[in-house]
């Protein structure tokens, strides 16, 4: 959030104010002086917690909705709310950064990361306030036929997305051309240097950027919705499946409370941005500290999110009991796997095996050949009195004593 502070001016290391004039000057990449130590504490403080509480949410929702589509039961839906949640993913990826210069009275990052700081996160935020907007459209189309499934052509979803994150991208384009270090009264900072060529743009920029990201994705979102709820009220008939009813009406909810949250967690962020773009001369500024917390408010969107899917959605509940089963059962087979198989030798020869697995081994599956081949009559009464009948030859120990007996025998006779 960049801050426009009319006549100020830092003559030292620890960024302290002066009297010297300097005319709309634009902070920006997270870049905010300030002489108390305890801000330099607490913000980062709050912007780490939110960071940890953010990237474990959202990568158990993003394994929830891979392992269901790896399951098989990819849905429109999942699709839409992965994206939002790679959204919040990447949008936690520039809190350390936003940390770092908070905690500091001088910019030591580079140009840029000054240069890409703002456009980076105003473009995730672009990018989840825009899927919102299809997702509440594709929740009224669910809603208003629930025992019809929403088939989309999968070209036309990746479509979408690609025609998303393009939009998002090029919207906060303005912050990423005017953002740059500048070393003004022996200090390095990062901010926006807008020439007066430009003034005009900028000043259309920053009354037309709000409506764009943010109040008419919300109009656009908060009319589907009201749709939605509206036939998820009306009561069905008998024939109609009463379930799948129900469960629009818990998607509605769950989906309308993500964009209530959003949005009044994000309201802070805007009014701090058009309170300094309409900054007037001799006109007060908003605090350091209702600027820095607006920033905290808007990254704990990340966090807020993937714990309103966990605690409302039933089938986010199961998915996540059955990839924790999952990654256990897992484990427990990978284990005695790499116990009993010797490393290297992954095959093990026939004369290796111990006699007693090879009867486990041979006698079910010569039980099965004995089930499935058939044994004519005459085979079957042939062995059977061949086993009935004593063989003596077979039996005997020292078969070549008798084989002189019997031909003593044959010479009496």
């Amino acid at each position: 959030m960049e801050k426009v502070i009319p006549a100020a001016a830092f003559a030292d290391s620890n960024s302290s104010i002066m009297n010297t004039s300097f005319t709309h000057l634009h902070f920006a990449g997270g870049y905010l002086p300030s002489d108390s130590k305890d801000w330099r504490t607490i913000i980062p403080a709050l912007l780490v917690a939110v960071c940890l509480v953010g990237f474990l949410g959202n990568l158990c929702v993003i394994g929830i909705l891979l392992h269901s589509a790896w399951k098989g039961k990819p849905s429109l839906i999942h699709t839409l709310i992965l994206n939002l949640s790679l959204a919040d993913l990447s949008l936690l990826f520039s809190v350390p950064i936003r940390a770092t210069a908070y905690s500091r009275g001088v910019w030591d990052l580079g140009w840029f990361v000054c240069k890409s700081s703002d456009w980076f996160i105003h473009m995730c935020m672009a990018a989840k306030s825009l899927t919102m907007v299809v997702v509440a459209r594709v929740c009224f189309m669910y809603a208003r036929e629930p025992a019809k499934q929403v088939s989309i052509h999968r070209c036309t979803i990746w479509s979408v997305l690609v025609g998303i994150w393009a939009l998002a991208s090029l919207l906060p384009l303005p912050e990423w051309f005017f953002s740059t270090t500048r070393h003004l009264a022996g200090v390095e900072m990062c901010l926006v240097d807008i020439p007066t060529v430009a003034e005009e743009f900028m000043s259309m920029f920053g009354k037309l950027y709000p409506l764009l990201v943010f109040c008419f994705p919300l109009l656009f979102a908060s009319f589907y919705f009201w749709r939605a709820y509206g036939h998820c009220q009306k009561r069905g008939t008998k024939t109609q499946n009463f379930r799948n009813q129900l469960r629009s009406k818990q998607l509605t909810v769950m989906l309308l409370s993500i964009a209530i949250t959003s949005a009044i967690l994000w309201l802070p962020e805007w009014v701090a941005w058009l309170w300094l773009w309409h900054l007037k001369a001799g006109s007060p500024t908003p605090p350091q500290g209702f600027i820095a917390l607006s920033q905290v408010l808007m990254f704990s969107i990340s966090s807020a999110n993937p714990l309103i899917f966990l605690v409302m959605s039933e089938e986010f509940k199961e998915g996540l009991k059955g990839l924790w089963k999952w990654m256990i059962t897992k484990r427990h087979s990978t284990a005695p796997e790499s116990q009993q198989t010797p490393a290297g030798n992954a095959e093990v020869l026939p004369d290796q095996v111990p006699p007693s697995e090879k009867e486990k081994t041979c006698s079910p599956s010569s039980s099965k050949e004995k089930a499935e081949v058939p044994i004519l009559p005459d085979v079957e009464q042939f062995w059977h009195e061949r086993d009935t009948i004593p063989c003596k030859q077979d039996n005997d120990p020292t078969p070549w004593e008798h084989e002189d007996q019997e031909t003593g025998d044959y010479d009496k006779d």
